[in-house]
């Protein structure tokens, strides 16, 4: 059983000499059932990605290729987790800020999410997610 707070889930892994496959179905690797899919892909050099949280969101990421941090803070404590296999990814719970730096070149980032895009879930404010979550 999966616990509902940030985590690595190793994924399955069918070794070929052919080449390797793993892959993830709703409800089964990770907690949720998927609604959206996006990739973030050629970020430049130094930059980061993320800077918010979300009310209701989850979301689950994989280093499809290259390597690169997620950086979760729950409002009181801030948890690194370096993503560079394929085979594994973080699931991040709702109410996490959640950012994304130190992308190797020709990174690739999949994210799952268990909700559609919906511009009113995030949270933008740290100082917002700190009172919610110590509310």
């Amino acid at each position: 059983m999966i616990k509902l707070e940030p985590q690595i889930i190793k994924l399955p892994k069918f070794l070929d000499p052919r080449g390797n496959l793993s892959f993830i179905e709703d409800n089964q690797q990770i907690p949720f059932k998927i609604a959206r899919t996006y990739w973030i892909y050629d970020v430049p050099g130094g930059e980061t990605r993320g800077g918010h949280a979300y009310y209701e969101l989850q979301e689950f990421i994989v280093a499809l290729s290259g390597s690169f941090d997620v950086v979760l803070h729950d409002g009181k404590k801030e948890h690194r987790f370096l993503l560079n296999r394929s085979y594994y990814g973080l699931y991040v719970p709702k109410l996490y800020w959640r950012s994304m730096e130190n992308f190797s070149t020709n990174s690739l980032a999949l994210v799952l999410a268990d909700k559609e895009y919906n511009e009113k879930d995030y949270i933008r404010d740290f100082d917002e997610l700190k009172a919610l979550r110590n509310a």
